[in-house]
């Protein structure tokens, strides 16, 4: 953004982060849906406890619920901080991903095209944290939102052209088939599913947008995200765990360093 004077850059910054806002509320509202077996098209925002519909005033990012001590309005049941923590979450996703245009959007002639850039990576981002939210609930992540993920992948092509096209096949074969045949022999060990389906094929479907060497990084980074979680919420051996979560912030921090920590390890063999 440095081609915008200070003033702009504020100013671009502060819808960024009010738009991060918007959508994690809308994220929290679409997670609670699916996981509920609700549609997201049909019905407005209600309490979870009493149904009561929510006002316009209930329906403001992080403000209602420091306004209302986070209890409903109508039946003064305690509201889980979870919300206006997604709401934050994705707030600083979409802030960190406009701070970092130059190393995302990579040699791009088109300004339009940068900036599609930019949205694609905006909705991932915001499919992802949906997935993590509904694999917390239900310990699955539908089958709709990767579906949803890997359509987003036609207009990076469009960005990049053939050689986007085949960097992400690549990726996603890449470490996606192997991931595969590996959790299948490991299964056969142990005798108990060591990782989800769903969990492959979102790995898959990164692979994508990745390559082959930022999705092998984001491997790496969410199994150890993966395994301090389970730690730190002291998660038994066989008791299933939400492998979502890990790879949802393992993307994120791998989109925004991935590059550069790539770039530097390979820089120690040369």
């Amino acid at each position: 953004m440095g081609w915008l004077s200070p003033g702009m850059q504020l100013y671009l910054l502060a819808v960024t982060a009010l738009l991060g806002l918007v959508f994690g509320s809308f994220c929290n509202a679409w997670a609670w849906r699916l996981a509920h077996g609700e549609s997201i098209v049909h019905g407005r925002s209600h309490c979870a406890s009493c149904g009561h519909t929510l006002a316009a005033r209930d329906l403001v990012p992080v403000l209602s619920y420091l306004g209302l001590r986070g209890r409903c309005r109508y039946c003064g049941t305690h509201i889980s901080p979870r919300y206006p923590a997604v709401e934050v979450i994705l707030c600083a996703f979409f802030v960190s991903v406009v701070l970092s245009y130059h190393t995302l959007v990579g040699e791009i002639p088109s300004l339009g095209y940068a900036w599609l850039t930019l949205a694609c990576w905006l909705v991932l981002g915001s499919l992802l944290l949906v997935a993590a939210l509904v694999d917390l609930d239900t310990r699955e992540i539908p089958d709709r939102l990767l579906a949803a993920m890997a359509c987003l992948f036609p207009f990076v092509g469009l960005v990049y052209g053939w050689n986007g096209y085949k960097e992400g096949l690549l990726g996603a074969a890449a470490v996606g088939v192997p991931l595969l045949l590996f959790v299948l022999l490991a299964d056969r060990i142990m005798g108990c599913e060591t990782m989800g389906g769903a969990d492959i094929k979102l790995f898959f479907v990164l692979g994508l947008y990745f390559g082959a060497g930022r999705t092998l990084l984001l491997l790496v980074l969410s199994s150890l995200i993966g395994i301090l979680g389970a730690v730190l919420t002291h998660r038994g051996k066989r008791e299933p765990f939400p492998f979502g979560p890990a790879i949802a912030l393992a993307a994120w921090i791998v989109l925004l360093f991935g590059t550069q920590f790539l770039a530097w390890y390979w820089g120690i063999f040369a």
